[in-house]
């Protein structure tokens, strides 16, 4: 289903928003366990001098395009469009599906009772989807294995994960093989927006591929996480020399 493409070295899939979801459940289906990841141009820049964070990303079952700078990297090196998958609408398609099924998530990552929060209002908005737990992104040593442990006896069919990146990638690669889950994916920020803490772009600046922008102004000590967009265009353009 779909198609792979190099960006800077990282594998994209070159899926539309229905095949993604549809590959996301034919994962869950299966006996392997699988990683999900969903760079956008500030974590592919991050992958060229992150040896390890490179490694999860081209061993990775799935990676989509998160981000319109990546499919604008796209078309510039291959002269065909391709559509933006962003983890946040992935992650509701997919929740859609599973309200559906028997299959669970389970929550963890974020600042303490934003998961809880994020796992109440998704329960609202998608009767039917059965999401086994929670836990923030703050944890000791020990914490962490008690975490690990009880992941292991619910065995959640999607493990979200909410670390920021490359945390997050870092995590689940070394660690879903401990945990029981099916399905592992780095989601970000997606429980701040999900729990009503942050909100989302409006539609209008979406469509005009402004989002970014919309969280620059909300949360400005993104600023210099954005210094990197630059260095994407321009790496970008220089591969397209090549």
């Amino acid at each position: 289903m779909g198609k792979k493409y190099r960006i800077l070295g990282v594998p994209f899939d070159v899926l539309t928003m229905t095949e993604a979801v549809l590959k996301v459940m034919e994962m869950m289906k299966g006996d392997k366990q699988r990683i999900i990841c969903t760079p956008n141009p500030e974590i592919v820049v991050e992958a060229q001098s992150d040896k390890e964070l490179m490694g999860i990303l081209n061993q990775a079952d799935m990676v989509v395009m998160d981000g319109t700078g990546i499919t604008w990297a796209y078309k510039k090196l291959t002269g065909e469009k391709a559509p933006r998958i962003a983890g946040y609408d992935l992650v509701q398609e997919v929740f859609s599906a599973m309200s559906k099924t028997d299959y669970t998530a389970y929550f963890f990552g974020g600042k303490p009772g934003v998961a809880k929060k994020a796992a109440i209002n998704m329960r609202k908005k998608y009767p039917g989807l059965k999401i086994v737990g929670f836990h923030d992104g703050y944890f000791t040593s020990a914490e962490e294995m008690k975490l690990i442990l009880e992941l292991k006896r619910l065995s959640p069919d999607f493990l979200l994960v909410g670390l920021g990146a490359p945390k997050q990638e870092k995590w689940i690669y070394n660690n879903i093989r401990l945990t029981g889950a099916k399905i592992g994916i780095g989601v970000g920020g997606c429980f701040d927006v999900m729990s009503g803490e942050v909100k989302r772009a409006p539609e209008t600046m979406q469509k005009m591929k402004l989002e970014w922008f919309y969280r620059l102004i909300k949360q400005p000590t993104r600023a210099g996480r954005m210094m990197r967009l630059p260095k994407f265009v321009s790496m970008v353009n220089k591969s397209k020399r090549k």
